[in-house]
């Protein structure tokens, strides 16, 4: 079981459509608190762009011990790519993949995925390009890290999940 921060992530990639052609959001979740700790908004699947994403969480681990860190995500050639691997292992962290191609092994990061897709973008006309959906997407961020309470954690946020940690850590 998870009882604080940094000990599971999630990992996933979800396209978004734009006027000009489809994105795609990488994405680094933390399980216990539920925060988006890392996402980068591109063109493209290479793996360049989910690295990035990790970089970003793991500075925001902000010199965290992560040697007790499970990283989980699918078996999408990103996540077994030599950089991300050894990103991993530099920090320690244990690495998990699903076994098959089932979205219901990496259900936690497909949540945040729909949550985004079906509470937002679904909602909203659709971004013209790369650049318009950036803004868009970091104001989702934003929201859904510090203004959206989940059932799931209590009716907090994400954010207030993470810091109810810190005041009693």
């Amino acid at each position: 079981m998870i009882d604080c921060p940094n000990r599971l992530w999630v990992a996933d990639i979800t396209y978004i459509e734009t006027d000009e052609g489809v994105v795609y959001l990488h994405l680094v979740t933390d399980a216990w608190t539920h925060e988006i700790i890392g996402w980068i908004l591109s063109d493209s699947l290479m793996a360049a762009n989910t690295i990035a994403a990790l970089k970003m969480g793991i500075e925001h681990a902000d010199g965290a011990d992560l040697s007790a860190l499970i990283h989980h995500s699918d078996r999408g050639s990103q996540y077994c790519s030599n950089s991300y691997v050894e990103l991993l292992r530099s920090v320690n962290a244990s690495i998990s993949m699903t076994e098959d191609y089932k979205p219901t092994d990496n259900a936690i990061a497909e949540r945040v995925n729909g949550i985004i897709k079906q509470e937002w973008l679904y909602r909203m006309k659709r971004p013209r390009n790369l650049k318009d959906a950036q803004i868009i997407i970091n104001d989702i961020i934003d929201f859904y890290n510090n203004k959206r309470p989940h059932m799931s954690i209590g009716m907090m946020t994400p954010r207030q999940k993470r810091e109810s940690y810190s005041k009693t850590a």
